[in-house]
């Protein structure tokens, strides 16, 4: 397995498998639900090789890692024994509504997310080709690759009736017969050619006439085609109904009664009942969003734009995901997310200027693959990697795309599909009826977006001493022949002063069996953290307790202090420097309250690690029982 290490040391860190509720992923991130959230080590796991960042939002533990995490998640879902939307077990902790309306929403929708892309780009791109001549809507290349693009989006409802099951631990075949029972197109034949029986609800909005009864009772019939409220509805329910038949019926012939009595009643409720009124209610819901659209689309544009990559940030996107949803099937477009689609582009025009002003070595190699992924919309590298550390740069990002999303909203763009992402979204917003001011109005809205965030941070003041690079050379060693540098070291000093212990003695698995990087442990004797080398601070834990420091030639230095101190939260800790600051060897870091948390609970033996390690030929330790501030702690063979 070609991430084994990796998905043994996030399984550890979240706290071992059997802390693991349930585990999905989406395009950039791992999505834990975990028993204890404060099993898991998220410091260690923000500063693991190969993880971006961690987040905790909507109820979930999501371990951001990158472009990779298909492949990282069989891994760790291999090591660890999970299967793909693992049900949850109770845990006994309380999860606010809010928080579980946003993780019922994630875990249906994102198996789709894939392939609901893939297909949508291919209707908008067939819908490019037949709005540019290349192509007829009466050939029978447009029908077959018309057919490829709306076939998962037209019998959604079975494709989410397999998701839904799965996360409501119901069983996934008879949530894929709920939602073929929706769309079974007899349906649609009775309504098409046939004659009502009589009309319910004459005179109101919800006039509906009635076709076909079921043992006397009328059954409204819809079109459930690619709505997404009736069926997640349906099988939630159907699930408590599988769930009493499961305890009434006798275990030997389970198999087939329980499906058979479930289907029985969820069926024929679902077409009385749960469809006609969560249709209506997805008709009121997307009447109101379109409402809110109405009075200003500029000003919708312009708040959708600058929080989009905010919502993103904490997952809460996914609370609006079934409302363009359902705005797709009840309006046949969506205007709420078209606002949106400028975010990317505002993200990547920001790290493109980056990298055009930047001289740290380290930060030009982050931009270029964080550019890239951009362009096609995955934004992640770029904001956890570049510009949220930063601050600035995030926020101008915010900036430019909020003026994209009010351009978007001004020109009238709707999307009319869910394609794919970044660029490839651009065919997503050609109307029906053929390219129009919408479009442009994409087109437009991403060109500003992208040019207003290059030009805010190219002009905006960047300053490279934020991530400064000197160009110092490093010492060297050995013999050099003809000019030639044979050997090259950089020598880290130590930032405390105090008892030197190996790694091996500390007590936190992920120090003491080198899964972070090679380096040392001191037992400090007195509470000041110095800068070890000259550099940038490139990582400072608003808990105060650990420091993450880049030295001018590259060299990535963490210094944890104590263990489990994270739990402290910042207090008794003091630092005297901010993230982002170029710092001077020797220089005072922090302070910190020996006393208070040794009485607190807490030990002090502090890890000094080289995080990483990895690249370089090896780190040499100290062989000194006691060192001093001046003295020289790790050398860093290059």
């Amino acid at each position: 397995m070609k991430y084994e290490t990796l998905a043994q040391d996030i399984i550890r860190n979240v706290g071992g498998k059997e802390n693991v509720n349930s585990l999905t992923h989406c395009i950039t991130r791992l999505r834990f639900k975990l028993k204890d959230e404060n099993k898991a080590n998220t410091e260690v796991l923000k500063n693991m090789d190969g993880v971006v960042t961690v987040v905790k939002s909507g109820g979930q533990y999501q371990v951001v890692i990158g472009n990779h995490v298909p492949e990282v998640y069989a891994d760790v879902a291999t090591i660890g024994g999970f299967q793909a939307g693992d049900s949850e077990e109770a845990s006994g902790e309380k999860v606010s509504l809010f928080n579980r309306f946003i993780d019922t929403i994630s875990g249906v929708f994102t198996p789709t997310l894939g392939v609901l892309s893939a297909t949508g780009m291919i209707k908008g791109f067939t819908a490019l080709f037949v709005a540019l001549g290349w192509m007829t809507a009466t050939s029978g290349t447009y029908q077959i690759l018309n057919a490829l693009g709306d076939c998962l989006f037209y019998f959604f409802p079975i494709f989410l009736g397999y998701t839904s099951a799965k996360k409501f631990n119901a069983n996934i075949f008879i949530g894929m017969a709920i939602g073929a029972s929706l769309v079974y197109p007899t349906f649609s034949t009775i309504t098409a050619s046939g004659k009502p029986l009589y009309t319910l609800f004459s005179g109101t909005i919800f006039e509906s006439p009635v076709y076909i009864t079921f043992l006397g009772i009328p059954v409204i019939l819809m079109s459930y085609a690619s709505t997404v409220l009736p069926i997640i509805i349906s099988t939630y329910v159907g699930s408590k109904i599988e769930n009493f038949f499961k305890k009434v019926i006798p275990s030997v012939v389970r198999t087939f009664l329980v499906p058979f009595f479930t289907l029985l009643v969820i069926v024929p409720l679902a077409l009385i009942v749960i469809g006609p009124l969560s249709t209506w209610a997805g008709q009121l819901l997307g009447a109101a969003t379109l409402f809110v659209y109405n009075l200003s689309p500029i000003i919708e544009g312009i708040i959708m734009g600058a929080f989009w990559q905010v919502f993103v940030i904490f997952g809460l996107h996914w609370g609006l995901v079934p409302i363009a949803m359902n705005n797709l099937a009840v309006l046949k477009f969506d205007p709420i997310l078209a606002a949106t689609l400028g975010a990317s582009f505002a993200q990547t025009g920001v790290v493109l200027a980056i990298l055009f002003k930047t001289k740290n070595v380290k930060l030009r190699s982050l931009s270029i693959p964080a550019v890239i992924s951009g362009i096609f919309g995955v934004t992640e590298p770029a904001i956890y990697g570049i510009t949220l550390p930063r601050k600035k740069p995030f926020i101008l990002s915010c900036i430019a795309s909020a003026v994209g999303g009010g351009i978007i909203g001004m020109m009238g763009t709707k999307g009319y599909i869910i394609g794919g992402l970044g660029i490839f979204a651009i065919p997503s917003y050609i109307s029906p009826s053929g390219i129009d001011s919408g479009f442009y109005g994409a087109v437009i809205g991403i060109l500003v977006s992208f040019v207003l965030g290059f030009l805010l941070m190219f002009f905006g003041g960047f300053r490279d001493d934020e991530v400064k690079e000197t160009k110092k050379e490093a010492s060297t060693t050995g013999a050099a022949k003809g000019g030639e540098v044979l050997v090259r070291q950089e020598t880290v000093i130590s930032p405390l002063m105090g008892d030197v212990k190996p790694l091996s003695e500390v007590t936190d698995e992920a120090f003491s069996t080198g899964a972070l990087g090679k380096g040392i442990a001191i037992e400090p004797s007195e509470g000041k953290v110095v800068s070890p080398v000259d550099g940038v601070l490139t990582s400072l834990f608003s808990s105060g307790h650990a420091i993450g420091i880049t030295s001018d030639q590259g060299v990535e230095i963490l210094i944890h202090v104590g263990k489990d101190t994270v739990k402290l939260k910042g207090k008794h800790f003091y630092p005297k420097v901010k993230q982002g600051e170029a710092v001077k060897k020797g220089q005072l870091l922090m302070e910190f309250d020996m006393e208070a948390i040794k009485e607190a609970g807490y030990v002090l033996t502090t890890p000094v690690i080289v995080a990483n390690t990895a690249s370089y030929l090896d780190v040499i330790e100290t062989e000194k029982k006691t060192i001093g501030y001046k003295d020289d702690l790790l050398t860093v063979m290059v």
